[in-house]
């Protein structure tokens, strides 16, 4: 049972789709923030983390680096640098969003643009379910690296 279950998670044509998937999540969480790098970076400060003069160059880089990852993800280049990326800011962002649950600092995750005004029991559980979903799109580039990894050492052992 264990041997197709692997054979199953690491089929090719679940990893394309898992794959396209996620770059597309990525993509889509890009998009509004490229188009309004001031937004964006007054959510990053709102999260109280990053120094000042961060600010402004992560509000301007890190969108890039998104949209980056995802068209590379869909567009099936560069996957295992562009799924560990995907990784470390899904790590990055849920460790930023578990600070602030535990200082119960409320804040809009930012991910997708601006929020509408929320109570405060509203972005507790928002932050929650970003918090659930980062950790889900986490389990999705996992499956991305394991199987684009299992695939070059096969190759690797072809040649």
């Amino acid at each position: 049972m264990r041997p197709r279950l692997w054979q199953w998670l690491l089929h090719p044509k679940l990893t394309m789709a898992v794959r396209i998937a996620l770059g597309l999540v990525f993509i889509a969480a890009a998009l509004p923030k490229i188009g309004d790098p001031p937004g964006f970076a007054k959510a990053i400060w709102a999260y109280q983390l990053v120094p000042g003069p961060a600010l402004n160059p992560m509000a301007l880089v890190l969108p890039w680096l998104e949209l980056f990852c995802g068209l590379a993800l869909c567009l099936g280049i560069w996957i295992r640098a562009a799924a560990a990326w995907v990784a470390m800011m899904l790590l990055a962002f849920g460790f930023a969003l578990s600070i602030n649950l535990a200082r119960h600092h409320p804040v809009d995750c930012g991910c997708f643009g601006g929020a509408a005004q929320k109570t405060m029991a509203e972005q507790f559980a928002d932050m929650r379910w970003s918090l659930l979903r980062d950790a889900g799109l986490l389990l999705l580039a996992g499956q991305v690296l394991l199987a684009s990894g299992l695939k070059a050492r096969s190759v690797g052992q072809v040649e």
